[in-house]
């Protein structure tokens, strides 16, 4: 995720960190010669003079750019539900570190320099190797070692050989949840109470699967993304005879605008992957992991992370 100061002045048109243009450069660059050519020959293509005027580019564009509209909004409530639900799963963690600190009974409080033999900071590492194991499979990684440090030895070689870790480290978290309950070190109402915060990051991190794994319907976007070429390499046909030499600067606008919302467009729809663009998911994690192992007490804390040439991952 891009994160920097809004820019003003001619600085706007200077930035490129976050920009859609490196990804439409190589469109812009074939689209723009092109509508050059066509107003140095006026239209004509090999002694044949195409005639076209602005009334069917009027027709089509209007409705090509609230298509676009359309579907760049739809891929943004893609982005956005995926940011609310790793906000929830932010503040469930919270909520699950403090259930099993103050519900389940101890002899003496739950803090991190007792390890995670014992079982309410086992839970809260736990916890904090779900949020990471998740990033991970939504970004389609496979790095068991990070989960290493928060998890025991036999537990974490199981996570390391599973399909979806998430799920496995979620199963463990409830068999440790009933091992309380068998030893009587918490009330069955009490218990309900940490269960439910299982079963809302269980969810949240279903929800997150969903919008993976259902994208935007591939016909939709191929026909806007077809429509937005031909359109851009047929404009300069018909503004040649109504502007002139003007013609490549406005096509070049035009091709820019919508090139860029049908490539924004692409991007945005994928929110967890590893684009400029894309949700920070490595710093969501690494802030439950702040908040769960300072709720612990733990001097060891990480560092939060900061933006690398004002791209937060």
């Amino acid at each position: 995720m891009i994160v920097r100061d809004r820019p003003s002045g001619f600085s706007l048109f200077l930035i490129a960190r976050g920009s859609i243009l490196p990804r439409i450069r190589f469109a812009l660059v074939i689209n723009i010669p092109v509508a050059t050519l066509v107003t140095w020959s006026h239209g004509d293509l090999f002694r044949l003079k195409i005639t076209l005027t602005t009334i069917p580019f009027s027709l089509i564009g209007l409705p090509l750019a609230i298509f676009l509209g359309f579907r760049n909004t739809a891929a943004y409530d893609r982005y956005w539900e995926g940011r609310k639900l790793w906000g929830e799963l932010v503040l469930r963690s919270r909520n699950f570190a403090r259930q099993c600190q103050s519900l389940i009974g101890g002899a003496e409080p739950a803090v991190a320099s007792l390890g995670l033999a014992d079982i309410r900071v086992r839970m809260v590492y736990r916890a904090i190797a779900f949020s990471h194991a998740l990033c991970q499979q939504l970004r389609d990684l496979r790095q068991p070692d990070e989960l290493r440090a928060y998890l025991l030895a036999d537990e974490w070689q199981k996570i390391s050989q599973a399909n979806n870790p998430s799920v496995l480290l979620m199963l463990h978290m409830g068999l440790d949840l009933g091992a309380c309950l068998r030893e009587k070190r918490i009330d069955e109402c009490l218990a309900a109470t940490i269960d439910a915060s299982m079963s809302a990051l269980t969810g949240a991190a279903a929800a997150c699967e969903r919008i993976k794994s259902t994208p935007i319907p591939f016909s939709y976007t191929l026909l806007l993304h077809r429509t937005a070429y031909i359109y851009c390499f047929l404009l300069p046909f018909g503004l040649v005879d109504s502007i002139g030499f003007m013609t490549p600067f406005v096509v070049a606008i035009v091709a820019y605008t919508f090139f860029g919302l049908d490539a924004l467009g692409d991007e945005i729809e994928e929110p967890f992957g590893l684009e400029s663009n894309d949700l920070p998911l490595d710093a969501i994690c690494r802030t439950i992991e702040i908040n769960l192992r300072e709720s612990l007490q733990d001097t060891n804390l990480p560092p939060a992370l900061a933006p690398v040439n004002f791209c937060l991952t």
